[in-house]
C-alpha cells in the first residue's frame, strides 16, 4: 500500500458508511428545481446565515419556516439600561452618604427606571418566544 487509507462508501446500503461512520440520516430526497428556484433558495439561505443546503431544506420541510433575528440592537439597549441602573445606584449611594439628595428624589429616579425597564423586559420575553418557535 502507499500509506493512504481507503474508505468504503456504498449507496445501496441502508446504513451508508461515510468516512468510517454510519450516517444518521440514510434516506435521500431528490428534488428538481429551476435555476430561478435554486437561486431563490440560495438567497434565502444567505439571508438566514445557513450554508448547508441539506440543513436548510430539512429545517424548512420539517418546521415550515426558519427565523433569523438579529438581536444586536436589543442587546445594546439592554447594555445601556444596565449602565443606567449602575449609575443610578452609584449616585444614590454617594448622595445617601453625603445627605445631598432627598429619599423621595431617589425613589422617583428608581420609579422612572422601573417604568423604562418594564416595557423592555416585555419586549425581550416576546422576542424569546418568537425565537423559540
Amino acid at each position: 500500500m502507499n500509506g493512504k487509507k481507503s474508505t468504503f462508501c456504498s449507496l445501496q446500503s441502508p446504513s451508508t458508511v461515510v468516512v468510517g461512520k454510519k450516517r444518521v440520516r440514510n434516506t435521500l430526497l431528490h428534488v428538481w428545481l429551476s435555476p430561478d428556484e435554486r437561486a431563490k433558495i440560495q438567497e434565502r439561505m444567505a439571508d438566514v446565515g445557513i450554508r448547508n443546503l441539506s440543513a436548510y431544506v430539512r429545517k424548512m420541510a420539517l418546521n415550515g419556516y426558519v427565523l433569523h433575528i438579529d438581536l444586536a440592537p436589543v442587546k445594546d439597549i439592554v447594555s445601556l439600561q444596565r449602565r443606567c441602573a449602575n449609575n443610578l445606584n452609584q449616585i444614590a449611594v454617594r448622595e445617601n452618604i453625603n445627605g445631598g439628595v432627598y429619599p423621595d428624589e431617589i425613589k422617583a429616579l428608581q420609579k422612572d427606571y422601573a417604568d423604562l425597564w418594564g416595557p423592555l423586559s416585555e419586549l425581550l420575553e416576546r422576542l424569546s418566544e418568537v425565537v423559540a418557535l
